[in-house]
């Protein structure tokens, strides 16, 4: 019976994980992350169509560090929930080490909450410190961040009706049209059409 559900779920969510649209809804975000331990802030940027670059500003008891990734997004249920992989790095100050530094993986899951400007997303950050006692660290973390520039609306059918940007472009095309047309006699200059 159990393998019966798992038959039939699971073509349904190897279809929904393979959908080609693009898996976030903004371009820009920033907010807090807080993990067990540590805490910071967290701005998000997209780069490509799914695509971001994460920098982090971390903080815990003994160390001070800044992380670069670059995430790719991959839709889980439509545009509004999905999930990441990624890798980067990071660098910073330990009281007792120095300086320290290493690489970053990241796997996380992403929510662009409904009616609201807040992404919400959990993620697990493997790292591979250098210079540093602890050799791998696992950390995870909770991170609410606010949209701060949304993605271009797409217009209402691909502006079959209007108000897309064709409608723009279609009125430039006619303005020029027009002069040209309108260009030409000796008294237009004179009168001032």
């Amino acid at each position: 019976m159990r393998f019966a559900f798992l038959r039939s779920v699971l073509p349904f969510a190897l279809g929904v994980v393979a959908l080609p649209a693009a898996a976030q809804k903004y371009r820009t975000a920033a907010g807090v992350r807080i993990g067990a331990g540590n805490y910071g802030l967290t701005v998000q940027q997209r780069i490509f169509e799914k695509t971001t670059l994460e920098g982090l500003g971390l903080l815990n008891s003994r160390e001070v560090t800044g992380t670069i990734l670059a995430e790719q997004h991959f839709p889980l249920l439509g545009r509004s929930l999905n999930y990441y992989l990624g890798a980067g790095a990071h660098l910073g100050r330990h009281k007792d080490n120095g300086t320290v530094g290493g690489l970053d993986g990241i796997v996380g899951v992403e929510w662009k909450l409904p009616i609201t400007s807040l992404l919400v997303s959990f993620d697990f950050k493997p790292t591979y410190e250098i210079n540093n006692d602890d050799w791998f660290r696992f950390p995870t973390a909770v991170s609410v961040r606010y949209v701060l520039v949304k993605e271009k609306e797409k217009p209402f059918m691909g502006g079959l009706f209007g108000g897309g940007d064709g409608d723009d472009k279609d009125r430039k095309r006619k303005s020029k049209t027009k002069r040209k047309n309108d260009s030409g006699g000796f008294f237009d200059g004179l009168f001032g059409n």
